[in-house]
């Protein structure tokens, strides 16, 4: 198969980057825009022009990103063009190349091959030892190779050899695919495009669907989101609390919103017994409803606080990777649209060295090395508390309102 690089095409941005005719394509990109496929074909044609024994690779982060490239081609060529193995991931065509799906998660062990082209997958997630040994594979054979991948920050080796592309290196081409040209191109819908922008936080929705790297080099809220959320601590009334449970040398931390969703409490403290924090925590809250830390050992806790004073209102919130991904979403899409407010201090000292990074299981949230969460958390808590609070509320009345009606 030979592809006319000059003719028309219908998915014209996509094809522009993929059948680029230098060496290096750089291409960040919306998910979902179609680089996949195109690069997919890219490399099969490429191996059509190969020989007996000749290595062409799909390098993905982990196997299981491979795996998706892998079971694609595999399906996509037909049966009496190839030769399917199944453990080591090959296709064998029948011109006697031979096209692998490879995972970089150990870079080791992908040096010592002559490649004669290669396509590196969801690059900005990629360690950059794997680029390294990637590119040692390409030296006697010359190789051209694609990169590609969605934006993710500012701190990684490929927005930095993106930006050397874009800034006119000869042997690089760069490219930038949207939402709006996978639209154009009929890849995806406007409707959906939308509903991401309602939903996602804006700067995941920048990085995933508009390829815009992130200001604030990993920190979900944005600094000056943040910035614009400082206020006063409110005098008002607490309507729910959010309480992050210390774990060894972490903090203890309790926050209040009041109906306004302003942070009117703040509790923070560390290195005190078990029954110490318990009564202290059961004192500050009273009767307000509480939502509270219950990963680990925090069971315990929120068992021991629920048995306490008749009357209390407190709740367990139990962590896991997708449960912390929606807490934060939703704090971030409050400090983003200034639903929320706190006072200066160690609240804003947090928010600021929070960081995210995408995983093959979702968006992974963390304090930066040697700082805490633990304020991230409870407001964080307190917010989505907030949320349901005002939730029952609304029913309340709607149902006051039709008893009065009725």
């Amino acid at each position: 198969m030979h592809i006319d690089y000059d003719r028309p095409q219908l998915y014209p941005k996509q094809f522009a980057a993929v059948f680029d005719k230098r060496r290096y394509s750089l291409i960040e990109a919306s998910t979902k825009s179609g680089k996949t496929h195109g690069c997919l074909v890219w490399l099969f044609e490429q191996a059509l022009r190969g020989r007996v024994g000749w290595n062409y690779w799909w390098v993905a982060p982990v196997a299981a990103q491979s795996d998706i490239a892998f079971r694609r081609l595999r399906e996509w060529i037909p049966e009496d063009m190839r030769n399917v193995g199944l453990s080591g991931k090959t296709i064998t065509l029948y011109n006697g190349s031979r096209i692998t799906f490879k995972s970089a998660d150990k870079p080791d062990t992908l040096y010592g091959d002559d490649v004669y082209a290669c396509v590196i997958d969801e690059a900005s997630r990629m360690k950059e030892d794997s680029f390294h040994a990637v590119r040692s594979t390409l030296t006697k054979t010359e190789g051209p190779i694609r990169i590609i991948g969605n934006v993710k920050g500012r701190r990684n080796w490929f927005y930095a050899m993106a930006r050397r592309a874009q800034e006119g290196d000869p042997a690089m081409g760069y490219h930038r695919i949207v939402a709006g040209d996978a639209v154009a191109a009929g890849v995806l819908r406007d409707e959906e495009i939308e509903d991401a922008r309602r939903t996602l936080p804006d700067h995941i929705f920048r990085e995933l669907y508009l390829a815009e790297a992130s200001e604030d080099e990993g920190n979900p809220f944005g600094h000056l989101h943040i910035k614009a959320c400082v206020s006063s601590i409110s005098v008002g009334s607490p309507i729910c609390w959010g309480w992050d449970l210390a774990k060894s040398v972490d903090w203890t931390v309790g926050i209040a919103l009041d109906a306004d969703c302003r942070v009117c409490r703040f509790v923070r403290y560390q290195n005190i017994p078990w029954h110490e924090s318990l009564n202290r925590i059961r004192q500050a809250t009273g009767r307000v409803p509480a939502l509270v830390d219950s990963t680990g050992l925090g069971d315990t806790i929120l068992e021991s606080l629920q048995r306490g004073e008749r009357g209390s209102k407190f709740i367990g919130f139990h962590f896991t990777g997708p449960s912390k991904q929606k807490l934060m979403e939703g704090l971030a899409v409050a400090i983003q649209s200034k639903q929320v407010a706190y006072p200066e201090g160690a609240i804003v000292l947090e928010l600021n060295e929070f960081t995210y990074e995408y995983t093959k299981t979702g968006v992974h949230y963390e304090a930066r090395e040697g700082c805490h969460d633990d304020c991230v958390c409870a407001l964080a808590l307190a917010l989505w508390h907030y949320k349901e609070a005002l939730r029952d509320r609304r029913y309340a009345m709607m149902e006051w309102v039709t008893k009065d009606v009725y």
